[in-house]
């Protein structure tokens, strides 16, 4: 899923070769011409690379982008000749024709910078500025590579001897691209950026690229212009950012760029040559702060309060995949105005987090509405009961960006005294990444620590899998004072065995060392679910009847099991005789997915959910940690069913419950009709757990953030 849908796309001809652009945004009321055209960069890749740049740019600026002619929805003509540096320019212009753009700021990576600059110079009334991110422009400045030739039959494929037409051509394609992008990106833990491109460089040929590559190096009877003739007429304002750690061009073409345009250059210490990929906050704030200089804002009005008359403000962010972090968010919010009774709290938020705190009252941050959606996010990477959240969360790297950037807009222009995160793992991630940015009290929560492998996955999975645990711990020891506390809801026993990763530390004595413990939050108090006699009378059940409630949570990832138990129905209600079954779709699920008739009960979004748990005489529900600590909590048998892949589920959860003498764990692979008719047979009515859920969760979490305020 995309962080954000182009609001129109279309095609673009030039010389019998079609372009495919998008356009996100739209030049709002007094905004001018405020355009930022994101250039393509070398053909082995297309404009998919600008992903975690367009959601935010394009709420400040109309952003275009092209797939340059050779990959994604653009042509892939035959020859060198229709891959010229003249040709991409040409294409650029057409864009702007086609999408109606007097002028743009112009920003290009690597080869894109080369055609940004024909543009400028050519064009000089449609270019407003230029951006150069890692240029690779030709001129003559010796590197690595060049002490092979591109073009000749080598005797090796060792190293630089792999950026060579023959082998490109004879088999040895995909050896370069691991090559390529690694060098790309020599950053620890960049797996996720090297696997999406040499992803879209499968999209394309070797020939493609073969061909490209002869043009830009004046093979095949092309001839390159110069470029330090080029860059001589550029009149806009140019602004050179560059990688220290850049191992495919160095900083000394940005260097020479600067000099011959007049521009200025910024250095990026540590970073390589994808820095749009690796350091997105950085590069959307230098972008950001360019195109604002160049193409001014309208006027607008500020008001600054003086500390003294600032009243205690709290941004509290809630994760939105499962209703169960609204809800104990909510309490401990609650709590902590029992500590400072003048505090505001402002949520930023997302459905269906949103339909919880609404009813409970609480502010939802107007921003919100920037936010892109998680749970759709993992409704659309889910199977037939999987979801493989570990890669799940992954791939939602560009969503994760986007909603970064909304938050960081929002504290930089509003004050806050605290920000909480409860599994807020875009904000935790980009606040280590850029620790200048905190300028408030930060407090991290979350129910698990460690990303952990199913048994199941494959080398590659292992290894990338304890990479991400890697960085987070080398984030955490690094800059220890970032998280001003961070909070495990639960307690130490509930932390998971085991290690992070081969050579990583043991996860519970790292989490006992990192964390204060709350004990569970619930969100739910306990006198109000206490006399089930009374609860069942006020959902209107019988005393004699037997009542299972069936629900799947709040992420819309569960209409597969809600039709195994449809189907199950029958069977079960051989088995229990005067049975009664509630199934609650929940938020983000139609209720048409389960059909009702007489004895089964179909129910959308049911507010107070943990009333029915509380209520009934079994539940039956996939793995998710909230639902079944409330039944927990609540003493109420039940089942559940963790989704296949989902390491939380399986692994975390799993173990918690299994303190707690909690629910019996059914596989979803072995859940016939029969076995599920007979688990509910033997599980419905039975006794209570051998240790109880803490009632005072919230308390405790509030009294550990109170003192930051």
């Amino acid at each position: 899923m995309r962080a954000r849908e182009p609001d129109a796309d279309g095609y673009v001809e030039t010389d019998g070769i079609k372009v495919h652009y998008e356009v996100y945004g739209a030049a709002r009321e007094g905004a001018g011409d405020r355009t930022i055209l994101l250039m393509p960069t070398w053909t082995i890749i297309h404009a998919r690379f600008w992903k975690v740049q367009i959601g935010y740019l394009a709420r400040h600026f109309r952003v275009v982008t092209f797939d340059g002619r050779g990959n994604g929805r653009s042509d892939r003509p035959e020859g060198a000749a229709a891959y010229t540096n003249e040709a991409y320019a040409s294409d650029a212009l057409a864009v702007l024709d086609a999408t109606g753009t007097d002028r743009a700021v112009v920003v290009g990576l690597s080869c894109g910078v080369t055609w940004g600059l024909h543009l400028a110079a050519d064009h000089p009334d449609r270019v407003a500025g230029l951006i150069a991110i890692a240029a690779a422009c030709g001129f003559p400045i010796v590197q690595e590579r060049d002490a092979f030739v591109w073009d000749a039959r080598l005797d090796t494929t060792d190293g630089w001897a792999k950026y060579n037409r023959n082998h490109w051509l004879e088999g040895g394609y995909d050896d370069f691209l691991e090559f390529f992008f690694a060098k790309m990106f020599p950053e620890p833990h960049s797996t996720k950026q090297i696997e999406d491109c040499i992803a879209w460089a499968h999209e394309t040929t070797p020939q493609v690229i073969a061909d490209s590559t002869a043009a830009r190096l004046g093979c095949d009877g092309v001839t390159c212009a110069s470029v330090e003739e080029i860059c001589g007429r550029v009149r806009c304002p140019v602004l050179a950012i560059h990688g220290t750690d850049d191992q495919i061009r160095p900083v000394a073409i940005s260097e020479r760029l600067v000099e011959l345009t007049g521009g200025s250059l910024m250095l990026l210490e540590g970073s390589g040559h994808g820095p749009v990929g690796r350091d997105p906050v950085k590069i959307n704030h230098v972008i950001k702060d360019f195109a604002d200089a160049v193409h001014p804002r309208p006027p607008v009005s500020h008001t600054w309060v003086r500390a003294s008359h600032r009243p205690k403000k709290v941004l509290y962010l809630s994760s939105p995949i499962g209703l169960g972090h609204a809800r104990r968010d909510v309490a401990i919010a609650q709590a902590l105005r029992g500590h400072h009774g003048d505090i505001q709290v402002d949520w930023l938020a997302q459905h269906p987090v949103t339909r919880v705190l609404e009813a409970a009252g609480e502010r939802v941050h107007p921003a919100s509405g920037w936010l892109a959606n998680e749970s759709r996010h993992i409704e659309e990477e889910s199977g037939e009961h999987d979801l493989h959240v570990f890669e799940a969360i992954r791939r939602m790297d560009e969503i994760l960006v986007n909603n970064f950037m909304v938050f960081d807009d929002v504290v930089r222009e509003e004050h806050y005294d605290l920000v909480i995160g409860d599994e807020a793992w875009d904000v935790d991630h980009f606040l280590h990444e850029n620790p200048e940015l905190k300028r408030f009290g930060y407090v991290w929560l979350t129910d698990f620590v460690g990303f952990l492998p199913m048994p199941d996955d494959d080398d590659r999975t292992r290894i990338v899998t304890a990479d991400y645990n890697a960085e987070m711990v080398e984030h955490v020891e690094r800059h220890p004072r970032l998280r001003d506390r961070a909070i495990f809801v639960g307690n130490p026993r509930d932390v998971v065995p085991g290690r992070f990763g081969d050579d990583l530390p043991e996860i519970s004595s790292w989490t006992a060392q990192h964390y204060d413990f709350s004990g569970y939050v619930t969100g739910i108090d306990p006198g109000s679910i206490a006399d089930r006699a009374r609860l069942r009378a006020e959902v209107g059940w019988r005393p004699d009847e037997r009542v299972c409630v069936a629900t799947v949570g709040g992420s819309g990832v569960g209409s597969d099991l809600l039709r195994r138990v449809e189907d199950t129905y029958d069977a079960a209600r051989a088995a229990v005789p005067d049975l009664r079954m509630i199934v609650v779709t929940g938020p983000r699920l139609d209720t048409g997915v389960v059909r009702p008739r007489p004895g089964l009960e179909v129910l959308g979004f049911v507010p107070d959910l943990y009333r029915l748990l509380a209520a009934c005489d079994l539940a039956l529900v996939q793995g998710g940690l909230t639902t079944t600590m409330e039944l927990a909590a609540a003493g109420t048998p039940f089942i559940y069913v963790p989704l296949r892949h989902h390491f939380e589920q399986n692994i975390h959860v799993r173990h918690r419950l299994e303190q707690y003498g909690a629910g019996r764990c059914l596989e979803y692979d072995s859940l016939t009709p029969d076995t599920l008719a007979r688990a509910i047979a033997d599980e419905i009515g039975r006794g209570t757990l051998s240790r109880p859920v803490e009632a005072d969760g919230a308390d405790r979490a509030a009294a550990l953030i109170a003192d930051l305020l």
